[in-house]
């Protein structure tokens, strides 16, 4: 029974399975011969040849073994770098120290608890000339009306409203800002910038210090800013200098019905077996500068923050990291707008260059097509999420 078995089966198979064999070669031939399909594979197997990990896998194993060597120096360059920033941070602490006395007379002029000398007050003007002209023949025009004017009028002390003017210049401070954080923001009379002590983690505190107001009692608003400069373990080539990490605020202690980060709001709620009606009062968030200073904080439990918290809190770095690097620094200049002007020339100039290079690439041959591109500044820390 087996041999009849065997000798009935194995004709038919051998003959279905060269049946499906030239099936096979006749399709493949068809579509061999589709020049569509040819381009797309030829396509395909052109990308897949030009990606470095598929050039890197073609290579001899003692090649790789190479290769895995400089991803060890990589790795040590990676570590001395970090080094290299912790000392910059000691240099800025160290230069902190030589800034402050600068920037503590800045609040005494700025406040009006002191009076600029003739030589401190002295500023040459690009444009001193024509405003000397013009002064001369106004004065000789309207000498008595400006002497009756100048006894007339106020001086106020101080330069009132500094630090808020510069909130509302700066674009990324103005959004943050409602109409009633506004009269709050006229009591800010300076703000700091405090490093780290030696030997301490690394991070930068921001002071805001506040006159005497009818809205919070606390002198001084603080926000801290945690820094790490070290390579990943699971990703050290990742590494590009210190980076914010997190950040803790402070807490605001709010004079009765002064708390702009809340709003009350009226509820009407109904009984479900009596049917009557009940109007309840609650507090709910309210958008406000003030919640600068109650942060998100980063995540440290392995758990994911959602895309929306993410954003807010790379934000929140950029701000702080803003405050630290060009507000605190160069307040004047943001008070002015002049440091807002040479933020946006820069921005102009950027993107001209980008037009002046694709043109030379459109024109190779013209003789006068040199460009010298400038470089990015580094900047001396990123913000960065973790």
């Amino acid at each position: 029974m087996a041999e009849n078995s065997l000798s009935d089966g194995s004709p038919a198979d051998s003959v279905e399975t060269a049946k499906n064999a030239s099936n096979t070669e006749k399709l493949t031939d068809q579509v061999m011969q589709n020049p569509q399909v040819l381009a797309a594979l030829q396509e395909r197997l052109d990308n897949v040849s030009h990606t470095p990990s598929s050039y890197i896998e073609t290579l001899p194993k003692a090649v790789k073994r190479r290769i895995n060597a400089l991803k060890q120096l990589q790795v040590k360059c990676a570590h001395i770098e970090a080094k290299f920033y912790e000392e910059v941070h000691d240099l800025e602490r160290k230069y902190a120290a030589l800034y402050q006395p600068l920037f503590d007379k800045r609040r005494e002029f700025i406040t009006g608890d002191v009076e600029p000398t003739d030589a401190e007050s002295a500023w040459h003007s690009e444009n001193e000339e024509e405003d000397k002209l013009a002064g001369d023949m106004k004065n000789k025009v309207v000498i008595a009306e400006k002497e009756a004017a100048t006894a007339e009028e106020l001086n106020p002390k101080g330069i009132p409203e500094f630090w808020f003017t510069i909130f509302r210049n700066v674009d990324m401070l103005s959004e943050l800002v409602q109409e009633y954080d506004e009269p709050i923001l006229k009591h800010l009379q300076d703000i700091k910038v405090k490093f780290s002590d030696p030997g301490q983690p690394m991070s930068f505190v921001l002071e805001f210090h506040f006159e005497p107001n009818d809205y919070f009692t606390n002198p001084v608003l603080t926000k801290t800013y945690k820094m790490k400069s070290e390579p990943d373990k699971a990703d050290p080539f990742s590494f590009e200098g210190p980076e914010i990490v997190d950040c803790d605020g402070c807490t605001i202690d709010w004079k009765k019905g002064k708390n702009v980060t809340v709003k009350t709001i009226k509820k009407k709620q109904k009984h479900k077996g009596r049917g009557t009606v009940r109007t309840i009062t609650k507090q709910v968030p309210n958008e406000s500068f003030f919640n600068f200073f109650s942060p998100l904080k980063a995540s440290g439990d392995g758990e994911s923050l959602d895309e929306d918290s993410e954003f807010t809190l790379a934000s929140d770095f950029e701000i702080g990291h803003f405050f630290r690097e060009r507000i605190v620094p160069r307040a004047v200049l943001y008070f002015t707008g002049e440091a807002i002007e040479d933020d946006d020339n820069f921005e102009e100039g950027e993107e001209g260059e980008e037009e002046e290079l694709e043109g030379d690439e459109e024109g190779e041959d013209e003789d006068d097509a040199d460009v010298n591109p400038k470089k990015e500044p580094s900047q001396p820390a990123e913000c960065k999420q973790q």
